[in-house]
């Protein structure tokens, strides 16, 4: 699904992808000794299904702006940063993710801090410009993101809003130097994982149990 999206030449293949996306890890959410599970990929189903509809509504919308309303272009650019944003978990769309995050396993947990960020990242990249809109967002994002990890005791949500931190620095990375994103992604990719499988391994659900 993400190959698909970042490699499509048509904006209908680039939604295809991304619902393949959504659909494929649904299940992968799904597990039969977390009772939380099914209540986080409903979450995240109708979160992602809202984002996708918006980003249908605006492929449409920009079919006909074409001919008909090209004053509204930037309204229609402002609406498809703002789906990508919600799918990326984002200030003011992150609402649902640390509630999510903590009704997950922490292999899903990897999975939805790393490879579920890249095509919605790579889509803002081919599609967008450094605007005030994207620059409040990555600024908004930054602060909140900082303030909400104040006196937070659960992992899950530290790694959530320090996701979210550094999903800012790469949007302003990623409008101005593809390769320098690149490279961040894949290194913090790799410390995600590193943290991930120590707190699988030894199981810490909170800060608490990790320093005893």
């Amino acid at each position: 699904g993400t190959l698909i999206t970042i490699s499509s030449f048509s904006w209908f293949s680039m939604w295809m992808g991304l619902e393949i996306n959504l659909l494929s890890f649904i299940p992968l959410m799904n597990e039969m000794n977390n009772p939380l599970s099914s209540e986080a990929s409903f979450k995240y189903f109708i979160i992602q299904a809202i984002s996708s509809m918006l980003i249908l509504f605006n492929f449409l919308s920009f079919l006909i702006s074409k001919e008909y309303l090209t004053p509204l272009n930037f309204l229609i650019e402002l609406i498809f940063d703002s789906a990508l944003l919600m799918k990326l978990g984002m200030v003011p769309f992150h609402f649902w993710l640390p509630e999510i995050m903590e009704g997950i396993s922490w292999t899903n947990t990897f999975l939805l801090l790393t490879w579920q960020k890249i095509a919605p990242m790579i889509l803002i990249m081919y599609n967008s410009q450094m605007n005030f809109f994207l620059i409040s967002i990555i600024i908004l994002s930054l602060l909140i993101s900082g303030i909400n990890n104040w006196n937070q005791t659960s992992i899950k949500k530290i790694l959530t809003f320090s996701s979210i931190n550094h999903m800012s620095w790469m949007l302003s990375i990623i409008l101005l130097n593809q390769s320098l994103w690149m490279f961040y992604f894949i290194f913090y990719t790799l410390i995600s994982l590193s943290m991930i499988l120590m707190f699988k391994k030894i199981w810490t659900p909170s800060i608490q149990d990790f320093f005893k």
